[in-house]
């Protein structure tokens, strides 16, 4: 059976691009698109969760959560070293434990890493 793994980062439309001049909205929608590819290519099943912020992303996470037995989920950088997101990555990381809790808790620091930190863990 293929392990299934869900990617969850703020969606372009959310993220604060001041706070990270060396991405834009293309460069990082390019990023996720080659992780999936690489991931997929490893054998993965990828879901892409995209979310807003707040409490709205929070739910859409929880939605995401609960599709599938997830055997790792990554929170992105853009949630985790904001500190505006602070509140949003505790909610995602109590909503993993919720709503997928067999599910391995990886970070990237940029989309260009996400596959190793998925390797550190399956």
């Amino acid at each position: 059976m293929t392990q299934q793994i869900i990617l969850i980062g703020l969606h372009p439309d959310v993220v604060d691009w001041d706070k990270w001049p060396d991405l834009s909205p293309e460069k990082l929608m390019e990023g996720t698109e080659k992780t999936r590819t690489a991931l997929e290519e490893a054998g993965y099943g990828v879901t892409i969760g995209l979310i807003k912020t707040r409490d709205e992303g929070a739910a859409e996470a929880a939605t995401l959560l609960s599709q599938k037995p997830y055997a790792l989920a990554l929170i992105g950088a853009g949630v985790r070293k904001d500190d505006d997101q602070f509140l949003l990555f505790e909610k995602l990381i109590n909503l993993i434990r919720e709503h997928a809790p067999q599910a391995k808790v990886a970070f990237n620091s940029s989309p260009s890493d996400t596959v190793d930190a998925v390797e550190r863990w399956l």
